[in-house]
């Protein structure tokens, strides 16, 4: 006991506790599946309904007729049981018209009262003579058997639920030879007793089979029993034995091993059937077209070509003689249809079975899915469990609904469903309950010294936090507002003004940021510092920065228009607000940075120090979205860009291509841009080759063209670099690269 429980400590301390508690669940519902209680027999037996209630069988042929005793004949030729004449004359009548096979689902277990000598005996006042002239004539029992030695009858039997007389073993039975495990017959359905024809009509009849149908808990005729022990005989239901008569086969052949009955031979057919020698019925929809009034048949008002190579079902629907059954297709088939839609499933091989592997699938299913999901479950997060979950479900479901509409196997998904719904649900509550108490752990580990927000989003997703820092692809911002300090000396005697105004325009910036997925590093006065793809992932984070820096200077607008206004309305001064942004994309080092005292979730590197410098090059080019080759190269397609110069920041050994961007993809496609991009192009390459000369022309040119106000601050700061060339010409080996002197 000891030894087991330091064993157990040992896997709960290795594999978790969670995992530990859902081994223990797989095999307790591996045990409840063995065991096999009523829940789940109906949740599946429920399951299978819905799969014939969608897609039950589709009648490619209609071999069997129904001579239905319905309300309609009994009111014509009066209640039942008939004269057994009016049956011969029945059996007769189809036997002309081409019936291959006649099955009664129905037993003559009683002499006919109204064979002629059980009159000459009942009726009074009869005179000798004629007692003796009725006592001479035929009963009506021989004259049923003669009719039916003259045709293709099967005669129904029913198994009782106690023996009311001993067996009369000289009548006819059926041959039946079993192939396989010995032993098989206790797994068939037994009847203690049996109640037969009488013996001169048994004896007529080409074959004989029980008619006994069992129903499920909840009532429903799923499954018919295709052969049974009745009063210690093996017996062969009323469809089989039709099915024996009109293929010839003279005994029948079971097939069995260690698990039950497998299936039952005859000559070209092989019938599969579950442990218990049941056939899973694959019912069609109710099909009143089978059916024709026992009236007209014996009126002779049915065309032969009804009945010509068909097999023949004799029973009722008539609701006095109480044979309606509830099937999952249909809440009232009467009792002889279920025979009739056994038989058509068989002939047309279009049945369902439940072999008897399927429990060993449900079980390896059941215990294959389980253990992958308590062995990737725990590492997956709260999305990503339902989608497993969800994929885990449907595989289940469709691999059932697969087996269902491709083989016609009936293999229950809901147990395996159920265990490993089970696991999930433990796996999800434990996941749950660590992820909170990580959550607290971390609201009270970082709130002291970081955001509110930021602490939020590592309590989501705590995976995501490196403490020691981490190197990323990242894309850095830096914004700052153009003559800032001129505007607040306008507000020195409106302190809380100047407050209001960096609130009003700094808040529309941050939410653009933060919209597009980046975060909010800092704000240094009226400066913002933000980073993308950190620390959550963003693949797109060059396009969302540039996206970002657009929507930022439109937002920069409509505050300048709803100042303007107020200005005017006011009286006062109105400074525009002009912003200039950097962006850049390069590797960063990103994570907790600080002191004891205090920690920011930041980013440090080359790459940030080039945005900076970027940011503050914005007013010199005269535009305000300035961008490295990195950012450039993957928002090309997306955004007007241009080429603005070849630069050496200082304190970088390397010089950068640094481009403008000019609006977005509408902007690219003008044909203004395409003329002012083509003339830069121009100037540059002319610049970068020392034509001076040629560089200048193109800025003439330029200077003509539409909208050449926007390249006007470009074209200024060449044309001074031009002329100091000109006068001090650049070193060899110059690349045209040019030295910022200042940060």
């Amino acid at each position: 006991m000891k030894r087991l429980k330091i064993l157990r400590r040992w896997f709960a301390r290795k594999f978790g506790l969670a995992r530990l508690i859902c081994l223990a669940l797989l095999v307790l519902f591996a045990g409840a599946r063995l065991w096999d209680p009523p829940p789940i027999q109906e949740l599946r037996l429920r399951t299978f309904d819905m799969f014939q209630l969608i897609d039950p069988r589709e009648k490619a042929a209609r071999p069997v007729v129904i001579v239905d005793i319905d309300d309609k004949s009994l009111t014509r030729l009066g209640q039942w049981p008939w004269p057994r004449t009016r049956i011969a004359d029945m059996v007769q009548n189809l036997t002309n018209n081409g019936a291959v096979a006649i099955g009664f689902d129905m037993v003559f277990s009683e002499a006919d009262r109204l064979n002629p000598d059980q009159v000459a005996s009942q009726m009074r006042y009869l005179d000798d003579a004629t007692r003796a002239k009725l006592r001479e004539l035929p009963s009506n029992d021989q004259i049923l058997a003669d009719a039916i030695k003259r045709s293709h009858v099967v005669l129904g039997e029913t198994g009782l639920p106690e023996v009311l007389s001993e067996l009369d073993k000289s009548l006819p039975f059926t041959g039946v030879a079993t192939v396989g495990e010995d032993g098989a017959e206790r797994f068939l359905f037994e009847f203690p007793g049996l109640l037969r024809n009488v013996p001169v009509i048994e004896r007529a009849a080409a074959g004989r089979g029980l008619f006994s149908i069992r129903t499920e808990r909840d009532g429903l005729i799923r499954r018919v029993p295709m052969i049974m022990r009745a009063q210690g005989n093996i017996m062969p239901s009323l469809s089989l034995e039709i099915l024996r008569v009109v293929t010839g086969t003279p005994t029948l052949l079971v097939r069995t091993d260690k698990t039950g009955i497998k299936s039952i031979r005859l000559k070209g057919l092989e019938v599969p059937t579950d442990k218990n020698g049941q056939l899973w019925v694959h019912y069609a929809r109710r099909d009143p077209s089978i059916y024709v009034s026992a009236v007209d048949v014996l009126d002779n008002a049915v065309p032969p070509t009804r009945f010509a190579g068909k097999l023949v079902l004799v029973g009722t629907s008539a609701g006095g003689l109480n044979d309606i059954k509830t099937t999952p297709v249909s809440r009232a088939m009467p009792g002889v249809e279920i025979h009739a839609q056994v038989l058509e499933g068989v002939l047309s091989r279009a049945v369902i079975s439940q072999p008897n592997y399927a429990l060993g699938v449900e079980l390896i299913a059941a215990l294959i899915i389980g253990l992958l999901v308590i062995i990737f479950t725990p590492n997956l997060g709260p999305v990503r469990l339902v989608l497993v979950g969800a994929a885990f479900a449907a595989i289940l479901i469709g691999v059932s609904w697969f087996s269902y509409t491709q083989h016609r196997y009936l293999i229950d998904f809901t147990y395996p469903l159920l265990s490993t719904t089970a696991v999930y649900l433990t796996l999800i509550f434990a996941s749950f309950v660590r992820e909170q108490r990580q959550r607290v752990q971390i609201r009270g580990q970082f709130a002291q010294y970081m955001s509110p927000v930021l602490v939020e989003q590592l309590a989501q997703s705590p995976e995501k936090l490196v403490l020691g820092g981490e190197e990323r692809e990242m894309t850095i911002m830096f914004s700052d507002v153009r003559g800032f300090t001129t505007i607040s000396e306008s507000y020195k005697h409106d302190p809380q003004g100047l407050i209001e105004l960096m609130n009003r325009f700094l808040t529309p910036l941050t939410d653009v940021i933060i919209e597009r997925k980046g975060y909010i590093d800092k704000y240094m006065g009226d400066a913002i510092m933000a980073f993308w793809n950190a620390p959550l992932d963003d693949a797109e984070h060059e396009i969302n920065a540039c996206e970002a820096a657009i929507q930022m200077l439109e937002q920069i607008d409509e505050v300048n228009k709803e100042r303007e206004q107020e200005a005017a309305d006011g009286g006062h001064v109105y400074i525009p607000l002009n912003v200039g942004i950097g962006l850049n994309t390069g590797i960063g080092v990103v994570g907790n940075m600080g002191s004891d005292l205090k920690k920011n979730y930041s980013v440090l590197g080359d790459s940030v120090n080039l945005a900076s410098r970027l940011e503050g090059q914005s007013k010199a080019y005269g535009f305000p979205i300035i961008v490295g080759s990195r950012t450039a190269l993957a928002a090309k397609e997306k955004f007007a860009i241009l080429e603005l110069d070849f630069i050496m920041v200082k304190g970088k050994t390397e010089p950068e291509v640094i481009y403008a961007i000019a609006g977005r993809e509408d902007v690219m496609h003008s044909a203004a841009f395409q003329r002012l991009r083509n003339i830069t192009i121009e100037m540059l390459g002319c610049y970068r080759s020392r034509d001076w000369q040629g560089a200048l022309d193109a800025i003439e040119r330029g200077r003509k063209s539409e909208d050449a106000d926007t390249l006007e601050k470009l074209f200024r700061l060449y044309e001074a670099r031009i002329k100091d060339f000109q006068i001090d010409p650049p070193p060899e080996g110059w690349t045209g690269a040019y030295a910022l002197l200042t940060k």
